[in-house]
């Protein structure tokens, strides 16, 4: 798709969320998990912020494909990197749609997402229940379109944590603004500046950052992602 292009599948797509949210269907379209590498500083981690620990607490899970990245291939990143959880997980497996995997594998998926820069974000459905973790890309995935081609940053609810830079340990690599999808870390006459209020929380960042000048920390209060009063950025029940 060419840039600037209208996308009406997208739009159709995004009007749907906000009706769910206006009925009170839903909280959001999403919301970001940061990567487990990422919160290894930390002595504390919230279970609603583990993919895996999601995983492992829902009574049934499978692998399956990326429906964006299967339907608009506009890049290389891997494909079977998103799950189904519950109720959801059983349907998708016996239509053939998904696969049952170990816990193992499913932390060794999740870990090929990181090397590849993929956000996690759980997937809500009309009953408030998160039936999907997907790992998503930002040129194919929905969510992520919301965010940078729809400007609508308030239908993804950001993490509950967010990055915090070491500005006496960063050498003005970049690196962490080469992986960094919303905007946070940019590079600025060859300086590198943290914007705060666009960070979601994802930490790819650190993942990326060598001198170690970058971890998560617990967002001490919500930040104003949108127009919309970031009417998502409540955690996951």
């Amino acid at each position: 798709m060419k840039k600037g292009e209208r996308d009406e599948e997208l739009e159709q797509r995004m009007h749907m969320f906000d009706g769910w949210i206006k009925e009170g269907k839903i909280p959001c379209s999403s919301k970001v998990i940061p990567v487990r590498q990422s919160l290894e500083f930390l002595q504390w981690v919230l279970p609603t912020q583990q993919v895996i620990e999601i995983i492992r607490n829902s009574r049934s899970f499978a692998l399956a494909n990326c429906l964006c990245r299967t339907k608009h291939k506009r890049c290389d990143n891997p494909l079977e990197v998103c799950f189904y959880t519950n109720d959801v997980a059983d349907k998708k497996v016996k239509q053939g749609a998904a696969r049952r995997v170990s816990l193992q594998k499913a932390a060794e998926v999740l870990k090929l997402a990181n090397k590849y820069g993929l956000i996690h974000l759980t997937i809500y459905n009309p009953e408030q229940h998160v039936h999907a973790l997907c790992s998503c890309c930002e040129c194919c995935c929905h969510d992520i379109q919301f965010m940078k081609k729809l400007g609508r940053p308030d239908l993804v609810a950001h993490a509950d944590y967010i990055a915090e830079v070491d500005t006496d340990a960063c050498v003005q690599c970049g690196a962490c603004t080469e992986r960094c999808v919303s905007g946070a870390q940019v590079m600025l006459e060859d300086k590198h500046v943290f914007r705060r209020e666009l960070c979601f929380g994802c930490g790819l960042c650190v993942t990326s950052c060598q001198p170690k000048a970058i971890k998560m920390i617990l967002r001490q209060s919500p930040i104003n992602m949108g127009s919309r009063d970031n009417r998502c950025s409540s955690t996951i029940p």
